[in-house]
C-alpha cells in the first residue's frame, strides 16, 4: 500500500516492556502519560534481579521527563530522598590538588555584541586577571552550599542559573512505578525464559517466562540493562567498543553515612587508575570508585574506595563490570534497546539517566505502527548514535587533557583522540570557538567549563568581540562577577532550600 493510501488504523496496542529499574519504569511511566489506556503496557521483572544503582545523579534535562510523567517536585524530593545539584566539581583532575567546576547554567550574563566568553577572553587577554568560576553564579553558590532556582525574568542574574538532582536511584523507579501502575500499566513478576519470534518478519512475537505466561505485544522495549536480553540476545544487534578511548572497565560502589551539610554538587575525585564519585543524598552519601582493571585490582579499589569516604560504610563495596560502547542497531524489528540495554558510559557526567530519557524522547517522537516503518527504526539510530557519540567525545575531553602521571593517565594523554574531539580542541585554542552544534546535549558552558578546567588554554577570541572598546568591555565584566559576588550570599544554604521544599504543605 502506498504512504498516501495507509490509513490510521494499524496502531500499536500492546507494548511489553522487559526490565523494570529506572529505565524500565521511566519508560512505563512515560508511555501511560502520553497513551493513557489507549496501549496497554505491561512490564516484565523479577525482584531477583539487582539494579546497577550508580544513576544517582542527573543533569537539567531530567526536568523535561519530570514534566512529562506529571511529578510533583515536592514529593519526588521528599519520596526518593533527593538533594539539589548545581554541576559537578572535579578534584586533581588536572593534577594533583587542583579543582575546577562544570556549573549548570550560564557564564555570566547575556550582553550584546558576541558570546560572553569572547568578552571574558578578550579581558583576559589585555590583563585581566579574573578566573571563569567568579563568572558563574552557579559554581560561586555551589562553593558556599547555596541553592537558588532559576527565574524567569531575563534582567535577573538568578535566570543565569541551572539544576539537576541527586536522590536515590531504587527510591525513583518505585516512585515511578506507583504512578504508571496508577495509570493502567501492569507489571508481572518473573524472569524471562525464551522469546517467541514470527517465523517470517523476524519480530518478536511474545516474551514466555519461566513460569510459562506468555506476554503478547505489538512493540517491545527491551530495558533488561546489560545483559540486553532482546536487543542482543535475540536480534544480535552488535557493540561497538569504546574501551580505547575510555579505558576503565569496572567501578565498585558502597554508600556511608552523611554527615554535616549536604553539599549541592556532584564531586568527581581523580584517583590512580580512574576517578571516585561522591553523591550527597538526604538519607546517606553515595560513593564509588570508577577504574581501569588493567592498572588496579578490585581489592586495591576497594581500600582506596573505603579510605576516602565522609562517614561509616554502611554496606560493602559492590562491583560491577562494564565495557564503554554502543549498540551498532538500538532499534531492529519491534525491538527498541533503552537504557543500558543500548550501551554504556561511565557516569562522570551524570549522563546515564539523561540516556534512558533521551531513547524515550525519540520513541515518542518516532513512534511506530504495526508495521515497524524500518525508516523508523534508522532514524532512531541515528539520533540515537549522534546524542552518545557527543557525549562519549566529552567524556574522552576529561581523560585527554590532564598531566598527572600515573601509567593509565599517561595512557589517555597520549592516546589518539577521535576527529572530532581534536578538531574542537584545536577550535578552542586558536579562537575560543567551542563549535557546539544544535542537538549537541552539553552547551557552551559545559565544555567552556571543562576546557578551562583542564588547562586547555585559548590563545586568541572572536575578533567581533574587538568591536567592543576595551575599557568598556573590562567593565562589563567586572560589574557582572561583582554583581554574582553580592547576589550569592543572599541565597539560602543549600539545606535550608531544601527543607522549605520539604515542608509541610508544599
Amino acid at each position: 500500500m502506498k504512504d498516501a493510501e495507509r490509513q490510521p488504523g494499524d496502531r500499536v496496542r500492546q507494548v511489553v516492556i522487559l526490565g523494570g529499574g529506572t529505565a524500565g519504569w521511566m519508560t512505563a511511566a512515560a508511555l501511560a502519560r502520553t497513551f493513557g489506556r489507549r496501549i496497554a503496557v505491561t512490564l516484565l521483572e523479577s525482584d531477583e534481579i539487582g539494579t546497577v544503582g550508580v544513576g544517582e545523579a542527573t543533569i537539567p534535562t531530567i526536568h523535561w521527563f519530570n514534566e512529562l510523567v506529571g511529578l510533583d517536585e515536592a514529593a519526588f524530593l521528599r519520596e526518593t530522598k533527593a538533594t539539589f545539584k548545581l554541576g559537578i566539581e572535579f578534584v586533581d583532575w588536572r593534577g594533583p590538588g587542583h579543582r575546577y567546576f562544570h556549573p549548570f547554567g550560564q557564564y555570566g550574563a547575556p550582553l550584546p555584541g558576541v558570546a560572553f566568553h569572547h568578552r571574558w577572553l578578550k579581558a583576559r587577554a589585555e590583563g585581566y586577571d579574573l578566573p571563569l568560576a567568579a563568572l558563574s553564579l552557579a559554581g560561586t553558590l555551589a562553593a558556599q552550599n547555596r541553592f537558588a532556582k532559576p527565574a524567569a525574568e531575563a534582567r535577573s542574574i538568578l535566570s543565569t542559573l541551572g539544576y539537576a538532582f541527586h536522590f536515590d536511584a531504587g527510591l525513583y523507579a518505585r516512585h515511578l512505578r506507583g504512578l504508571a501502575e496508577g495509570a493502567g500499566v501492569t507489571r508481572v513478576e518473573g524472569k524471562l525464559a525464551t522469546v517467541a519470534r514470527d517465523g517470517g518478519t523476524g519480530h518478536v512475537t511474545a516474551l514466555v517466562t519461566e513460569t510459562g505466561a506468555r506476554l503478547a505485544g505489538d512493540l517491545f522495549i527491551d530495558c533488561s540493562g546489560f545483559r540486553a536480553l532482546l536487543i542482543e540476545g535475540a536480534m544480535q544487534a552488535g557493540y561497538e567498543d569504546w574501551s580505547h578511548w575510555l579505558p576503565c572497565d569496572r567501578a565498585g560502589a558502597v554508600p556511608c553515612a552523611r554527615g554535616g551539610e549536604t553539599t549541592p554538587y556532584t564531586r568527581s575525585t581523580a584517583r590512580e587508575a580512574g576517578w571516585q564519585w561522591r553523591i550527597p543524598l538526604q538519607h546517606r552519601t553515595g560513593n564509588g570508585y570508577v577504574y581501569a582493571s588493567r592498572h588496579l585490582s578490585d581489592d586495591a579499589a576497594a581500600a582506596t574506595l573505603l579510605a576516602n569516604l565522609d562517614g561509616e560504610a554502611l554496606a560493602e563495596p559492590r562491583f560491577l563490570r562494564f565495557l564503554a560502547g554502543r549498540r551498532r542497531r538500538t532499534w531492529i524489528g519491534n525491538v527498541v534497546a533503552i537504557g543500558l540495554s543500548s550501551g554504556f558510559l561511565e557516569p562522570l557526567e551524570s549522563t546515564s539517566i539523561h540516556l534512558i530519557q533521551s531513547g524515550i524522547a525519540k520513541l515518542l517522537t518516532l513512534f511506530p505502527d504495526r508495521d515497524m516503518d524500518p525508516a523508523l527504526a534508522r532514524r532512531y539510530d541515528t539520533l540515537l548514535a549522534a546524542d552518545m557519540d557527543n557525549i562519549k567525545d566529552f567524556l574522552i575531553l576529561h581523560y585527554h587533557a590532564t598531566t598527572r602521571d600515573e601509567p593509565l593517565w599517561r595512557h589517555t594523554r597520549a592516546m589518539e583522540i577521535p576527529d572530532t574531539l581534536a578538531a574542537r580542541i584545536d577550535h578552542y585554542r586558536r579562537a575560543g570557538r567551542l563549535m557546539v552544534g544544535s542537538d549537541d546535549l552539553f552547551r557552551d558552558a559545559s565544555w567552556l567549563a571543562v576546557l578551562d578546567g583542564q588547562g586547555v588554554t585559548a590563545r586568541d577570541y572572536n575578533p567581533v568581540a574587538d568591536t567592543i572598546d576595551a575599557a568598556t568591555n573590562r567593565a562589563q565584566v567586572e560589574q557582572i562577577a561583582a554583581l554574582i559576588a553580592r547576589a550569592a550570599p543572599t541565597l539560602p544554604g543549600h539545606d535550608a532550600a531544601l527543607a522549605a521544599m520539604l515542608a509541610p504543605g508544599r
